[in-house]
């Protein structure tokens, strides 16, 4: 499966507000727009958004004001999407079956703009650079996120896996580039490359990599089924899991903590593991502590909040927030209702987004999304859409 790491970025200004009072003044939701089947923009948008969202539903994109909720535009695009921001204040991936496609938010509509490529996979962002990873050829490109607004594909440091495999890469600020080893049939670990991409460093200690996420001082891990394999300054260290199988296949990480938060999956034989554990790493002190919840999670619940807090979206409907370095839970946000976890990874439910110190969260069920204040656990609104959403994202500035 794809997963994605969010971002983090604040939100709210006297701009979003105005343009809420716009939203307001046209009617909310009858002021959206439809767009052509192929996504392209029919007409000039009628309602300006600030810092907006995009959530996926079977058949296209909303578009969201990211201060009231508002939906400003809906897109129309078949087939399963999949979104993650683009690295810039205006634009967002959007993952469709032809490969990585732009969408400008803020002009809510789809660009020009597409890395063609089947199975379009991981999208990361570090360093001010953004680095997607195509599955279906192994190829990865770099970009700055901040030239996508010249309307044209931004000039960028390409590289291709010597097989293609469901792999993520990201570029270090020097300009090293780690990625992932293996290929269709088993995934063994990682490499690093230096600006020439001529190969420096590896490692293939890592039984069925699978995901990555930087902390504090630009250490990067990379899950593995049997623990976490480190890269920081020039040296890779593998974290072992307490279990003989212990995956840790989903991480998070936050520049204000040196701690990556990741899940935890204990049953190598198990159709669907619901787990309750999730894993903090600490790469200064290369040591890995569990903690459980009490209750189950998905590969879309995990988060980190502006001080660096773990943040984990509960089956039981609560945001769990853990101070990662004790591990403990430090308070429980009642967000949405009890879920579970549907047995097919594409499926929709309830989907945690973090920018700056609110916490977006969707609830399928309801055809609903809600904005909650990280800080003082109060939902600062909610909206109801047509449709129920399945993946949401945002725009996120800055890395």
């Amino acid at each position: 499966m794809n997963t994605s790491i969010r971002g983090r970025a604040l939100t709210g200004t006297a701009l979003a507000l105005a343009a809420a009072a716009v939203l307001t003044a046209c009617g909310g939701e009858s002021s959206s727009t439809a767009t052509k089947s192929d996504g392209a923009a029919s007409t000039t948008p009628a309602v300006a958004v600030k810092e907006p969202l995009v959530a996926t539903f079977d058949g296209g994109l909303y578009i969201l004001d990211g201060e009231s909720l508002k939906l400003a535009r809906t897109i129309e695009l078949p087939g399963f999407n999949r979104v993650n921001p683009a690295g810039d204040k205006d634009h967002v991936m959007v993952s469709t079956d032809s490969g990585f496609r732009v969408l400008n938010a803020t002009g809510q509509a789809l660009t020009d703009i597409e890395y063609k490529g089947a199975k379009p996979g991981h999208v990361v962002r570090h360093a001010a650079k953004t680095v997607l990873f195509t599955d279906g050829t192994g190829e990865v490109n770099v970009f700055d996120p901040t030239a996508l607004n010249s309307g044209k594909k931004p000039a960028g440091r390409t590289y291709t896996s010597a097989e293609a495999h469901h792999g993520v890469a990201i570029e270090l600020a020097d300009g090293k580039l780690v990625s992932t080893l293996g290929n269709e049939e088993k995934r063994t670990g990682a490499l690093v490359l230096d600006r020439n991409n001529k190969e420096i460093a590896r490692n293939e200690n890592c039984p069925g990599v699978h995901g990555e996420a930087a902390a504090k001082n630009e250490a990067v891990g990379v899950g593995c089924e049997d623990g976490i394999l480190i890269y920081k300054d020039g040296t890779f260290t593998k974290i072992d899991s307490p279990d003989d199988y212990g995956r840790i296949g989903n991480q998070a990480g936050s520049d204000a903590s040196p701690v990556l938060l990741g899940d935890y999956k204990s049953d190598p034989d198990a159709e669907l593991e619901r787990p309750t554990r999730v894993s903090l790493i600490d790469t200064e002190k290369k040591k890995l502590r569990l903690v459980d919840l009490g209750t189950s999670y998905s590969f879309r619940s995990l988060a980190r909040g502006p001080h660096g807090e773990a943040l984990v979206l509960g089956t039981d409907g609560a945001l769990h927030v853990i101070d990662p370095d004790t591990g403990t839970i430090e308070k429980k946000i009642p967000a949405v209702d009890a879920w579970q976890e549907p047995l097919d990874w594409q499926q929709a439910r309830p989907t945690l987004f973090v920018r700056g110190h609110v916490a977006y969260v969707s609830e399928p069920g309801k055809k609903t999304l809600h904005a909650i204040d990280i800080e003082t656990g109060k939902k600062i609104t909610s909206v109801t859409l047509p449709k129920s959403t399945n993946e949401l994202s945002g725009v996120v500035a800055g890395h």
